[in-house]
């Protein structure tokens, strides 16, 4: 099944023609400071699997941070589009926010750094909740 998205402007689309292999929210800091408070709901697949169908992303890396995620971002309007990490190579996730059919993500089946959650962030009954990132 194909799934097609982009930014709030148009500048920047993109198709993605694979497995969802993941469905989440974080609640990490990083993610609640990029989403202005909320958390992060995304979507993992295969990097392979994506493909910008219109214009090209601007990338950012924090440089004072070992082994960070380089975010993918509309240079327009600036919306955040996807997260490339060093220490999931291969894969990639998307934010849900950025599909043209957000339905297609059906709520997250687990929620990531649920330790760093503030009182006013409600976790789903049905998700697997991890304090941090498994293994971490």
């Amino acid at each position: 099944m194909a799934i097609s998205g982009g930014c709030y402007c148009g500048a920047v689309r993109f198709e993605i023609d694979g497995q969802v292999r993941m469905r989440a929210l974080c609640l990490c800091r990083t993610c609640q400071k990029i989403s202005g408070g909320a958390g992060n709901l995304f979507i993992g697949l295969q990097a392979d699997d994506f493909r910008y169908t219109h214009g090209e992303p601007r990338y950012f890396t924090r440089a004072d941070v070992a082994e960070a995620p380089t975010r993918e971002f509309c240079g327009e309007c600036g919306v955040h589009l996807a997260s490339r990490s060093p220490k999931a190579p291969g894969g990639m996730i998307v934010k849900v926010g950025t599909l043209d059919d957000p339905a297609v993500f059906a709520g997250p089946a687990m929620v990531f750094w649920a330790e760093q959650k503030q009182g006013f962030h409600r976790l789903p009954d049905d998700a697997t909740v991890f304090p941090r990132l498994p293994g971490r």
